[in-house]
């Protein structure tokens, strides 16, 4: 009898170490120790087993079938998220399913440049894969999102701020809108108290930012291209601001000509008196700073040096005589350059 026991112990306990080891390969054995990268896609609908399925053709796990085990056993067979994941081969079973139930899906990170406009963002998600391009613009100029999102105006030109986001593919045009505006708001709100005493209106604000993001590609002129904007709106000189100009461009070539500054457009500040009636780019935070803290001067007039700064002038005078001199600079520039 007590040899019996003794047998039927050690049969249990064999048993037991069988579970045990099958359990442990099962839950913590990945399929291969290179940790090499493997990028799957989880639509929604799938079953779990078509899930497992797609894992292990993928080789991010040894078998779909024990996995699928794993999962009923954890309770995660129907807590998994639609998306797309990047796993590597040396992943455990159990970090998989973490991955999937978690929804810790493939981020891709998307830098929008300071003076982008909408159409630029657009298309620099439209290649990272994230989105339409079409469909992002047409979000993007829809007056009902831009109402919902407490924003006034008819697009949302100015506030889709510049910075790096982690978007990934499962995102709508609507979330990634919603996440630039966020990081919008959290910037203006540092300003705060400056837009209360400047007595301007966010949008006006940001239009005059907007404006100064893309005149200037130095960040040490920001203050004094502000000031020449904030002098001629207070003294009523209209702004003569080529990139206004060029935004109300239906389609521009990358060559402004004289007959563009005497077209009809609200945003042709060479024509209309005052700000253009929306923002024109989307500024980063040190435009916005700079529309609200211009330079003590009294500078009215500025033109280009050809080197990416300007030169400032106080007078038309002034500026003529700088007009002359970097125009003439530039096309003997070209002279040389042609005849080498």
């Amino acid at each position: 009898m007590r040899k019996r026991l003794e047998k039927i112990t050690l049969i249990l306990a064999a048993a037991v170490l069988l579970a045990a080891t099958h359990l442990y390969i099962t839950f913590y054995t990945p399929p291969s120790t290179t940790p090499e990268s493997r990028i799957v896609t989880i639509e929604r609908g799938l079953s779990f087993r078509m899930i497992a399925d797609k894992l292990e053709k993928a080789g991010v796990v040894r078998d779909a079938e024990s996995f699928s085990f794993a999962a009923r056993i954890l309770g995660a067979y129907k807590k998994v998220k639609a998306g797309e994941y990047e796993f590597t081969t040396s992943m455990t079973p159990m970090e998989v399913l973490e991955y999937l139930v978690k929804g810790k899906v493939k981020r891709y990170l998307i830098t929008v440049p300071e003076g982008y406009n909408i159409i630029e963002i657009a298309s620099a998600l439209d290649e990272a894969g994230l989105v339409q391009r079409q469909v992002f613009i047409a979000r993007a100029l829809d007056p009902a999102l831009v109402k919902s999102l407490g924003l006034s105006g008819p697009t949302l030109e100015g506030y889709l701020f510049p910075d790096t986001y982690a978007f990934n593919k499962g995102m709508s045009a609507d979330e990634m809108i919603a996440r630039m505006v966020e990081r919008f708001r959290q910037v203006f709100s540092e300003f705060e108290f400056e837009v209360e005493k400047s007595g301007m209106s966010m949008r006006k604000i940001v239009t005059l930012a907007s404006i100064i993001e893309k005149e200037t590609g130095a960040p040490s002129e920001r203050n004094l291209i502000s000031a020449v904007f904030h002098n001629r709106l207070n003294k009523g000189i209209r702004l003569q601001s080529d990139p206004t100009v060029i935004y109300g461009i239906p389609v521009f070539d990358g060559n402004i000509k004289k007959q563009h500054l005497s077209m009809k457009s609200p945003y042709n500040t060479y024509v209309n008196f005052g700000l253009p009636p929306g923002p024109i780019a989307n500024p980063g935070k040190d435009s916005i700073s700079a529309a609200l803290r211009p330079a003590k001067a009294d500078y009215l007039y500025f033109v280009s040096r050809n080197d990416g700064t300007h030169q400032f002038s106080k007078s038309l005078k002034e500026h003529n005589k700088a007009v002359n001199q970097f125009q003439r600079s530039m096309k003997l520039t070209k002279k040389v350059g042609a005849e080498g």
